[in-house]
């Protein structure tokens, strides 16, 4: 290296720029890091679509509810619908992820491999359209979710979080709404049906099911009583 290029001016103001990219950087993973870990207690105000709904003045339906008020059994019908080994990954479904990617490839339906932890991570803190950096920032706060939240946490979020319809939010919004009684009153049928309208709700309804939602309902009733027995038991912990 030359004396030239040692003393060029701008060395200086490339490592001052990097200290302060850096510096940034801390800030924005701590400060993400303190706002994950918050929500371990604090049940989040709002999220993107409902700030959008309401922002757009739509009535907005959603009564946060515990998971202990509103009964393990719809938690147990979101784990056989949703996501079957909730309670043993670590955010990410390895195996759910390879199908997926798999079915893609070979030209079938497009399908997702997304975890409830995943759909937490999108729903609280991020935006839904899709794109590399937004499944980049989910990955990176479902790790958070993981490390911070109990499973029962991350369940109890997500009940109460989901879409459920135009302007319903939460399973016991949803239940009022669809069958009006709240969720801890809810038949096994009628909580199969509730979490078998999800990825679409606004396409599906739990009380007028259509043959698929009818099909996902049965099996979904026909898993609960191994998931209430087994596979679900990390929502009987926190």
């Amino acid at each position: 290296m030359t004396d030239t290029d040692e003393d060029s001016p701008t060395r200086p103001l490339f490592k001052r720029l990097s200290g302060v990219l850096i510096s940034a950087l801390l800030i924005v993973v701590g400060l993400s890091v303190l706002w994950v870990a918050a929500y371990r207690w604090i049940d989040p105000p709002t999220t993107w679509l409902i700030h959008r709904d309401r922002a757009g003045g739509k009535a907005v339906q959603q009564t946060w509810t515990t998971l202990d008020d509103m009964q393990l059994r719809i938690g147990y019908a979101a784990i056989a619908a949703e996501d079957a080994r909730f309670c043993d990954h670590h955010g990410f479904d390895v195996e759910a992820i390879t199908r997926a990617m798999e079915a893609n490839v070979e030209g079938k339906k497009l399908r997702g491999g997304s975890t409830i932890s995943q759909q937490v991570a999108k729903n609280v803190f991020l935006w839904p359209e899709r794109s590399w950096v937004r499944k980049g920032l989910e990955a990176y706060f479902t790790v958070l979710i993981e490390l911070f939240w109990s499973k029962r946490r991350i369940m109890e979020v997500y009940l109460n979080v989901a879409e459920w319809g135009d302007g319903i939010y939460g399973a016991e919004a949803a239940s009022r709404h669809y069958f009006h009684k709240s969720a801890a009153k809810l038949s096994r049928t009628e909580a199969a049906r509730l979490v078998s309208i999800l990825p679409s709700p606004k396409k599906w309804s739990p009380t007028d099911p259509s043959k698929r939602v009818k099909r996902k309902a049965r099996n979904v009733r026909k898993a609960l009583a191994t998931v209430m027995d087994d596979v679900g038991k990390c929502l009987r912990n926190d």
